[in-house]
């Protein structure tokens, strides 16, 4: 009898895991229905793992698509299962508006499979359906692809099941979907220019290191005179880049590496999201937008009927700073023991005393979700405003930083030539005194 591993909540949010033997993933879903959890995701045990003597046998053979029963694994190569939010954001959309037309939800995901250009949301889109035709609900069948489909996405589909709106969630789900996706985009296309403003300094650097300065040395060394230091130095600079190019790039690539082995720590991940937040010029800009986002996806969340507890859950685990995290998390312990959000939202120090006032007035108002959202839409408002801010003092920042690095090599080779060329003059006044 095969065996399904699954991961479900408790009504309190708590997340817990366990191995069922059991005859098919339908069973197991019920099985665990009756323990009073919720089903995030069921899984059949790799055979091949748990026979390991036995995979070399079967490794030669193609692998076939599950049927109703089990998960089903297409694997395509270099694509890796995942899907780009813009469109999973449209997919979304197209569905939200089909499902409130009127059209049975299967019919509608049919309807998508069939125009959908994206290889492999057009085969997930096609293992749903299978398992909305095996029994499974639309949750549990979404819940199959964690790495398309979040948590957020799963339990808020979860909500609109069991309140029988499940047109009004999509709909919510894509508007949610929407708006992140508006903003990530304000701000990738605001961090447009003073990336191509380092990529051309860097690339003219490189270029006067390798083939500018050189040129120079070879004139300053048929002359006996002494170089300045500054001069010396960058022509040491210049030297080391150009015979050792292999060594400098291997050198800066290592870098780049321990610098993200670091940041995967937990004390490297920690401090480098308080940089982030604290970072002249951009830490606004990533405050703004790590309150929207917390904001807009507890309200979103609760709005939709997902318990408290584990939309704050969720909240924690989608949070995408780890200080927000942290105070998502007492905030979680806090309304845990019946107490309120706003104190340890306050006692974080993260949170501006707008958004707590706010959240305190939405708590004592029975109105939180709405008035979590609100926070959301002004400070959608307030990262335009930031964004803006931010590219209007980035611009001449980085003006100045690539004038002064190429300022200075250049006054570094002019240096040298300037004393010679008074040199000659002060040789050439005296020979015409004699």
């Amino acid at each position: 009898m095969p065996k399904y591993t699954y991961v479900a909540m408790d009504p309190k949010g708590k997340e817990s895991k366990g191995t069922l033997e059991v005859a098919s993933q339908n069973e197991a879903i019920g099985r665990v229905k009756e323990m009073g959890l919720y089903p995030t995701k069921i899984v059949e045990v790799d055979k091949a793992k748990e026979k390991p003597d036995k995979q070399s046998k079967t490794a030669a053979k193609p692998a076939r698509k599950k049927g109703k029963r089990g998960s089903i694994n297409i694997s395509i190569p270099g694509l890796g299962g995942r899907v780009k939010s813009k469109v999973l954001t449209t997919f979304t959309r197209q569905l939200a508006t089909l499902v409130d037309a009127g059209l049975p939800l299967l019919r509608g995901l049919r309807v998508l499979e069939k125009q959908e250009r994206h290889p492999t949301l057009k085969s997930i889109i096609a293992e749903l359906a299978l398992s909305i035709e095996g029994g499974s609900t639309f949750s549990e069948a979404l819940a199959q692809h964690p790495k398309v489909f979040n948590r957020l996405f799963v339990n808020m589909v979860k909500a609109g099941e069991l309140g029988g709106v499940l047109e009004v969630v999509l709909q919510r789900l894509s508007e949610f979907m929407e708006k992140a996706q508006k903003i990530k985009g304000k701000v990738v296309a605001a961090m447009f220019y003073p990336v191509a403003v380092l990529v051309v300094a860097t690339a003219i650097m490189i270029i006067l290191m390798i083939k500018v300065v050189p040129a120079f040395r070879q004139v300053f060394e048929g002359q006996a005179m002494q170089l300045p230091g500054f001069t010396r130095l960058v022509l040491g600079i210049s030297e080391a880049v150009k015979d050792h190019i292999l060594t400098t790039t291997i050198g800066v690539i290592i870098f780049v590496v321990i610098f993200m082995l670091i940041i995967r720590t937990k004390v490297g991940r920690h401090a480098w999201d308080k940089f982030k937040l604290k970072m002249p010029v951009v830490g606004p800009v990533v405050s703004k937008v790590s309150i929207a986002r917390f904001t807009r996806t507890l309200g979103t969340l609760v709005s939709s009927g997902v318990p408290i507890l584990q939309a704050l859950t969720i909240v924690k685990e989608t949070a995408g700073n780890v200080i927000i995290s942290n105070a998502v998390g007492l905030v979680h312990e806090s309304v845990k023991e019946g107490e309120t959000i706003t104190a340890p939202l306050e006692a974080s120090g993260v949170f501006p005393p707008m958004v707590i006032s706010m959240v305190d007035v939405g708590e004592q108002t029975g109105a939180l979700p709405e008035m979590l959202l609100k926070i959301a839409d002004n400070y959608d408002d307030e990262v335009d405003n930031a964004v803006a801010s931010m590219t209007s003092l980035l611009e001449p920042i980085m003006i100045v930083f690539l004038a002064v690095v190429v300022g200075s090599i250049v006054i570094a080779m002019f240096m040298p030539l300037i004393a010679m060329m008074n040199n000659m003059s002060g040789e050439g006044g005296s020979g015409e005194k004699e």
